[in-house]
C-alpha cells in the first residue's frame, strides 16, 4: 500500500497553471473591434478570466446569459478564442519546474478546469509539459463543473488515487469549494485572476500563496501536516 501523505497535486488551468488572460482578453477585444468598439486593457479584463466566456462577455460587452443575444455572442467568442488560444498563453514562470519536481518525487499531477474539454485538451497538448499531466478534466467532462466535486472525483478515478490523498490548487472560491467538497487539501493562489473585492482569505483554503515559488513549500507543509496526523492516528 502507498503510504505517502499525498499522491497527486491537481491544478486549475486559467490563472493557476497557465496565464491565459492575453488570449481570452484578445478574443474579447477582437469581438469589440468587429463591433466598432475600442479594445479594453488587459488589466480590466484579466480579473474576469476565471469565469471564461461568461466573464469576458459580461465585462467586455455587457452581455448576460439571460440576454437574447448572449448565446450567439458566446458561440462567437468560443470560436474566436479557439482560433488564437495558443498565441500568447504561457505557463507561469516556475510552473514547468514545479510539476517536474513533483513527478520526480513520485507525486502525480493533473488539471481540472471549467474550460470545456474541447479547448482544454488541445491547449495542454500545445503547452507540451514534460512530464505530461496524468489527466485533463474539462468543465464538461463530468457533466457538471466546479464548484460541484464531480470533476474532482473523475480526475481521481482516472489517475487512480483517493481524493483524500490529493491537493487541489486554484485561483477562485469555486476551486477551493470543489476541492474541499471532494475531501482534498486546497491551496489558493493570490497571483491568479481574482476579481476586485474578492477576499481569497475568505475561501477557507488550507493554504494561500502569493507566487508560484511559494507553491512547493506550501505543498511540503501540507505533506508534513498530514504525515503528523497519520502518525498520531496510528499510535
Amino acid at each position: 500500500m502507498n503510504t505517502a501523505p499525498y499522491q497527486a497535486v491537481l491544478f486549475d488551468l486559467d490563472g493557476t497553471l497557465l496565464d491565459t488572460a492575453p488570449d481570452l482578453a484578445g478574443a474579447l477585444n477582437d469581438m469589440r473591434r468587429e463591433r466598432g468598439l475600442e479594445p479594453m486593457p488587459l488589466s480590466e479584463l484579466a480579473p474576469m478570466c476565471s469565469f471564461g466566456g461568461r466573464g469576458m462577455l459580461g465585462k467586455g460587452l455587457d452581455l448576460r446569459p439571460e440576454d437574447d443575444s448572449y448565446r450567439a455572442a458566446y458561440d462567437a467568442f468560443i470560436e474566436t478564442y479557439r482560433g488564437r488560444m495558443t498565441r500568447d498563453t504561457r505557463a507561469y514562470d516556475g510552473m514547468r519546474e514545479l510539476v517536474r519536481e513533483l513527478t520526480e518525487a513520485g507525486c502525480a499531477w493533473g488539471v481540472i478546469t471549467n474550460k470545456m474539454e474541447a479547448l482544454a485538451l488541445p491547449l495542454m497538448t500545445h503547452m507540451a509539459f514534460d512530464p505530461a499531466p496524468a489527466c485533463v478534466i474539462g468543465g464538461d467532462s463530468a457533466g457538471v463543473a466546479k464548484p460541484d466535486p464531480a470533476p474532482m472525483y473523475l480526475a481521481c478515478e482516472r489517475i487512480g488515487v483517493d481524493p483524500a490523498r490529493c491537493i487541489y490548487v486554484g485561483d477562485s472560491d469555486r476551486d477551493v469549494a470543489a476541492g474541499r467538497a471532494a475531501g482534498m487539501a486546497t491551496i489558493g493562489v493570490a497571483y491568479g485572476y481574482i476579481p476586485p473585492g474578492d477576499d481569497i482569505h475568505g475561501w477557507n483554503a488550507d493554504v494561500v500563496v502569493d507566487t508560484v515559488a511559494d507553491l512547493l513549500p506550501a505543498i511540503e507543509r501540507l505533506k508534513q501536516t498530514r504525515s503528523s496526523t497519520m502518525n498520531t492516528a496510528q499510535q
